[in-house]
């Protein structure tokens, strides 16, 4: 499956994929009630350590962040030990290898198939007994967590994220065109956005689309960037016409469905039509980050994650956030790669509260830096909560509508996230959008011939519930 679906690490990933399922944490305080690292009546005996180990993926600065809450951990928990397992490439590989050799880590990431296959395996905790002795587990956004039956659930999202606008304001300034709206009632209709974009794009002799002499092989600042393999980034655009990539019951594909066919053209035509989006071939297999893209004006907008907020804010760049342009409602995805408990820890109670330890904001310092959003759901009602993780120079002003507000009102659960057979599904929905991307056909002729092989692999959706 390619890298950019969300069911997991692959070998060859960039680092903008991993932020997008990886996790990151910082610790700086105890978990209340971790008595057992300073009892004798822990699971090793009397006077014995508590040693637990950590088994995560992510970029080299994810490590060295990781490596630090680890020890914060230990200080402030005496009698534990946690050793690092930084796994950067052939993640799968080597956690399949130590579960099959009955030595899995007590703790770490974990890719959504992966992690409903082990956990039906019963290889993962079911954390669901634990939500009345840690309340806050039972309190986290409900699309964050990992149901594969009843009353069960092997993990949650590491962090919450969402899909934006990311945007250039030196860009819109010159060109004379206002900003991309923050507030989700406000929202650009499909049409204002390409409108918007036209003004955006320039060619080399600094003529737009929509002007005679405009060549548009020789573009020097696009419009807007955004993927067409990447799911997340379009799957809140069918959603917001009125249609999901499958029906209700996970076992029809609505794909081939006129409002689906009508997002799927219009991300077509924002590259072949309007020419305001870079095509694979002007984008290149080793384009700079968005942040990077933004500040060189080689595009004014871009369709990205929230993660972007940390290489955005460490960036000499002048940017805004807006919410995603809407078809009939606003919307935008939610996703996150899952943190779960491995049933074979010889300590399942101090691993349960490091598992609470390492993504809770009080203790982690990069929510507020910007790659992560806080998972319960007091960090976007209360405003104290909110305040403590957005209120600093990271978070722009118009984050709380744009990116708070946005996320309880209108995020839906990527579904690849909850969708079961997601890899065989990848592996045929991929190349189809690779051949929307490349142009050569209308995008209803692939996705007529694509549905009936999604049909063909369909098994429903993993459970919800109401907590």
């Amino acid at each position: 499956m390619s890298p950019r679906m969300i069911t997991g690490p692959r070998n060859g990933w960039s680092r903008r994929d991993l932020l997008r399922l990886g996790g990151l944490a910082a610790g700086v305080a105890a978990v209340p009630g971790l008595a057992a690292c300073n009892s004798d009546s822990d699971g090793g005996g009397s006077g014995e350590s508590v040693d637990l180990q950590f088994m995560y993926w992510g970029s080299t600065f994810e490590q060295k962040a990781i490596n630090a809450m680890l020890k914060q951990f230990e200080q402030k928990n005496k009698g534990a030990s946690v050793k690092p397992l930084y796994t950067p490439n052939d993640y799968e590989t080597k956690v399949n290898t130590l579960v099959a050799g009955n030595r899995p880590p007590d703790v770490g990431y974990m890719g959504g198939s992966m992690g409903y296959r082990l956990a039906e395996q019963g290889k993962l905790v079911n954390l669901f007994p634990y939500f009345d002795k840690y309340p806050e587990l039972a309190k986290r956004l409900p699309g964050t967590y990992f149901w594969h039956g009843k009353d069960k659930t092997f993990g949650t999202q590491t962090a919450n994220e969402v899909m934006l606008l990311w945007h250039s304001k030196p860009a819109f300034k010159d060109a004379g065109v206002d900003l991309p709206p923050a507030d989700a009632s406000k929202a650009w209709s499909w049409d204002t956005f390409v409108e918007t974009a036209n003004k955006l794009t320039l060619d080399q002799n600094g003529k737009r689309p929509d002007e005679s002499g405009f060549d548009p092989k020789r573009i020097r600042q696009f419009g807007v960037s955004t993927s067409i393999q990447y799911a997340p980034a379009w799957e809140c655009f069918l959603r917001s016409n009125g249609v999901d990539v499958v029906d209700e019951a996970g076992k029809k594909c609505l794909l081939d469905t006129p409002e689906a066919v009508t997002v799927f053209q219009n991300l077509q035509d924002l590259m072949y039509k309007h020419h305001v989006a870079p095509t694979p071939v002007q984008l290149g297999n080793n384009a700079p980050a968005t942040n990077v893209q933004l500040q060189t004006k080689r595009i004014a907008m871009a369709i990205d994650g929230q993660w972007m907020l940390l290489d955005m804010s460490q960036s000499k760049i002048d940017f805004g956030i807006g919410v995603l342009p809407s078809y009939q409602e606003p919307s935008t995805t939610q996703l996150g790669g899952a943190s779960v408990v491995f049933s074979g820890s010889k300590h399942p109670e101090e691993a349960v509260e490091l598992f609470l330890f390492h993504n809770d904001p009080k203790y982690v310092e990069l929510f507020k830096n910007g790659l992560w959003m806080p998972l319960e759901m007091k960090y976007y009602t209360d405003p104290a909560a909110v305040d403590s993780w957005i209120k600093n120079d990271v978070h722009p002003p118009e984050y709380k509508t744009a990116v708070v507000d946005y996320t309880v009102n209108h995020a839906t659960t990527a579904f690849g996230q909850r969708l079961k057979n997601m890899d065989k599904i990848g592996n045929v929905l991929t190349p189809a959008l690779q051949q929307i991307e490349t142009g050569k056909q209308p995008a209803k002729e692939i996705l007529t011939a694509l549905t009936p092989k999604i049909d063909a692999l369909l098994q429903g959706w993993y459970p919800t519930q109401k907590l």
